[in-house]
């Protein structure tokens, strides 16, 4: 299993969307990154998320699932970008800014910190069993 950090403005789609989704989950469409777009196509369904709010905020809120592999996207035709579906899993109990993850050890590689701009990015088994501390969730 792997895990992975998924970026959106919560006034573009917000947690709370995300959960209205339910079961079903949301195709995670719209993203025109290279990099993100491959971080995409290496996930696998089971593979856990966190679902981080940027630049308000600038926070995570919560825990999503992959429920289906990279696809292509249905917001555009053009052949180049793909991704993935995703379900809200749960919240966490105390959201984790991306000022106590610069602060936190074990935390000084996370790619949140190095490279904040990525959209949707690879976390470290460590760094997840971290920021899951971090927010008040035991695994």
């Amino acid at each position: 299993m792997a895990y992975w950090l998924f970026k959106s403005e919560p006034d573009t789609w917000s947690w709370d969307q995300q959960v209205a989704k339910g079961a079903a989950g949301e195709e995670w469409h719209g993203v025109r990154n290279y990099q993100a777009r491959n971080n995409m196509r290496a996930m696998k369904v089971g593979d856990f998320g966190f679902f981080y709010h940027s630049n308000v905020g600038k926070e995570v809120v919560g825990l999503v699932e992959v429920s289906q592999t990279s696809a292509p996207d249905s917001s555009t035709e053009d052949p180049r970008w793909d991704c993935v579906h995703i379900r809200a899993v749960k919240p966490l109990i105390r959201s984790v800014t991306l000022e106590q993850c610069k602060i936190q050890p074990g935390l000084e590689n996370m790619v949140l910190i190095n490279n904040s701009r990525l959209s949707v990015q690879p976390v470290s088994d460590e760094e997840w069993r971290i920021v899951c501390e971090m927010g008040g969730i035991t695994l």
